[in-house]
């Protein structure tokens, strides 16, 4: 618009004009700066020797004066006589009275200008000191915060030195130049010091165009709607597990659909497991406690899952990652929800006098407590209410960090439980891709693996995660298969923000590496969920490789007509199931199933009724004609519908 600067505010023409300056001779110590700053973590790490550590090593002298009215003047008198030369510079008012002989009350301009004394160095004692026009550059101000925020070295003095450094300090990154930068300088000049030992530079939150939230714009979510349908903890979650924290740039819709993601992703999955232990606890009237030793290796393995989650949290915590906190949190409510929760919670109902009831009782109660514990830093509202819910109405607040070193964690069924875990989820990856749900019973699942002889242990929960009938082991045709790195730019883009388009070039070119089942892009060690490794230039949609392993997973996708008709019958339990929560039955109440006469449907569903019955606790199931329908859909070409009353 213009060819020369014009006034940001008023569209008005400015001129640049040379003055004389105070300065900061930055240049006579940059080199300790330098030194000083290797002692600060940087997060996002690349600041240190990046942006802030080439701003120190290219530091120039620092203009510290501004002409302007407003301002903190600057302390300093001078002879207004240039044949008499004489500067004085104050440090304390204690000093001013002393030469002065007043104790001033006010040093703000206009009343701060009004002291003036002979200069002591004019032997005519015509000459007077006066105090320089200029004030304070504010930047000098926020540089000095630390100690002028408690009056040191006047006052405060061993609470100063206890203090200082700061152990932490956030701010945009761009402060790199600014607070950041003049915090550096005065700690230096004056204390040989660093200002900070931890720093999180972060980024800005933007909207979907890129450009910065405006009230202007309104180009932003209504905090009303944030708040009243989503919560604080969702914000605050998706703030805290953003890139924004590493340095990045934060995209948030006028929608705030990232806010929903975080709601339903994260403390929805939160509040679903809290709800389902205390429904169950408080119908068998169980009064759960703490364990940290278990029998059954489900228990095992989520008990050694949370002494990690508890671990590396307060690792990445230490080191002022809250980002990876975030991650390690997310990735254990996912593993205890679809995994844990769901693998045992058969044992939860109507079992509680037998010792796998209890051992499924006591270990989610104590999974669930170090979890909320874990967690509160990063959700501390929904944490709070939940450990209150479980632990009659205690503050998480008031807690110590979680204690697992009773736990007796578990290695090695740590891994094998991954593995187990990334098998089952690779072969429902193939049911997905070839549209077969997962209702629908497979005949086998063969795992392609050398030296897997260990899986044979975990056959049987394999075959209820995936529903297949059998399964083999085949180590002759593994090597067969080439794999390609598909990375996730979902899970991977909030933790390493711009990068992750650098993974992606360098996964499609195949520039990566495995090593006993760690991937590394880029120089970048790649984390559970953050890619995928699928076979090269295969049709074969009925094979996949298994993430972390050298193990490739295949399924036979032909559905016989028995295996059909069993899906048909689990597809009527899921419809069942479904009304009984449309109907708002208790989980314990049983039911009668009246079900639409159909000669076909009926052939089906014979075989399988009392399966059907303890599935949907059904005392009876009949079939005949029904005026009203609960239910009434087509199910694999069948015409299926029903009816279903409480039974007395």
């Amino acid at each position: 618009k213009h060819n020369y600067p014009h006034s940001w505010r008023t569209d008005e023409p400015l001129i640049y004009k040379a003055l004389n300056s105070w300065y900061v001779e930055v240049s006579s110590f940059k080199e300790r700066m330098v030194e000083l700053n290797d002692q600060i973590n940087w997060i996002p790490d690349h600041i240190k020797n990046g942006a802030f550590g080439k701003w120190l090593s290219g530091a120039r002298d620092w203009s510290i004066s501004r002409n302007r009215f407003w301002g903190t003047p600057i302390p300093v008198w001078k002879s207004d006589n240039p044949k008499y030369p004489r500067v004085d510079v104050y440090g304390s008012l204690d000093e001013i009275e002393k030469d002065f002989g007043v104790r001033p009350d006010n040093l703000h301009r206009p009343y701060i200008d009004e002291l003036t004394r002979l200069n002591p160095d004019d032997p005519t004692g015509k000459s007077t000191m006066r105090r320089v026009e200029e004030v304070f550059d504010c930047w000098f101000e926020s540089g000095s915060m630390p100690f002028a925020q408690v009056h040191y070295p006047f006052e405060n003095k061993q609470w100063f030195e206890s203090h200082f450094p700061a152990d932490f300090i956030v701010e945009y990154i761009a402060q790199t130049r600014g607070w950041f930068y003049t915090l550096m300088v005065l700690s230096t000049a004056l204390f040989d010091e660093p200002p900070f030992l931890n720093a999180i530079g972060h980024g800005v939150v933007v909207d979907e165009n890129g450009s910065k939230l405006s009230k202007r714009l309104q180009n932003y979510p209504s905090p009303d709607l944030v708040w009243n349908k989503y919560g604080a903890d969702a914000l605050r979650w998706f703030l805290v597990s953003s890139p924004i924290l590493r340095g990045q740039n934060l995209i948030m819709d006028r929608t705030g659909s990232g806010i929903d993601s975080a709601l339903r992703q994260v403390i929805v999955p939160l509040w679903n497991a809290v709800y389902f232990f205390n429904l169950y606890s408080n119908l068998e009237n169980y009064n759960p406690k703490m364990i940290y030793q278990a029998e059954l290796s489900i228990d095992k393995y989520i008990l050694s899952k949370s002494k990690k989650l508890s671990e590396s949290v307060c690792e990445s915590l230490s080191n002022y990652d809250i980002t990876e906190s975030c991650a390690l949190v997310f990735e254990f409510i996912d593993i205890l929800n679809n995994w844990y929760i769901r693998r045992s919670r058969n044992r939860f109902w109507g079992k509680a006098n037998t010792v796998e009831a209890r051992s499924a009782y006591d270990t989610l109660f104590t999974a669930l407590n170090i979890l909320l514990k874990t967690s509160a830093p990063l959700m501390p509202l929904i944490s709070e209410e939940l450990f209150g819910n479980l632990n009659e109405g205690r503050s998480v607040h008031l807690e110590d960090w979680p204690d697992v070193s009773k736990i007796d964690s578990d290695d090695n069924l740590i891994n094998s439980m991954d593995d187990i875990r990334r098998i089952v989820s690779s072969a429902l990856s193939i049911r997905k891709l070839n549209k077969v749900r997962v209702r629908q019973p497979l005949s086998e699942l063969t795992i392609e693996a050398e030296n897997g002889d260990w899986i044979e242990d975990y056959y049987s929960l394999i075959k209820e995660e995936v529903n297949v009938k059998s399964i083999s082991l085949d180590s002759s045709s593994q090597k067969e298969y080439e794999v390609q790195l598909k990375i996730n730019p979902k899970l991977l883009g909030p933790r390493i923000g711009k990068k992750v388009q650098e993974c992606i070039e360098k996964a499609k070119n195949g520039d990566w590496t495995q090593n006993e089942g760690i991937v590394v892009v880029a120089g970048l060690e790649l984390l559970e969920g953050e890619f995928s490794l699928e076979p090269i230039n295969s049709n074969d949609l009925s094979s996949q490789s298994v993430d972390y392993t050298d193990y490739v997973v295949r399924l036979d996708l032909e559905i016989t007509s028995d295996l059909r008709n069993e899906g048909i019958v689990r597809d009527i339990i899921r419809a069942v199931q479904n009304v009984r929560r449309e109907k708002h039955l208790d989980v314990s109440d049983h039911i009668d199933l009246k079900i639409v006469k159909n000669d076909a449907l009926s052939l089906v569903i014979k075989p399988y009724e009392k399966f059907i019955r303890n599935q949907v606790l059904a005392k009876s199931i009949t079939f005949g004609e029904i005026k009203k329908l609960d239910f009434e859909d087509i199910i694999q070409e069948l015409d299926v519908g029903f009816f279903i009353s409480r039974s007395d």
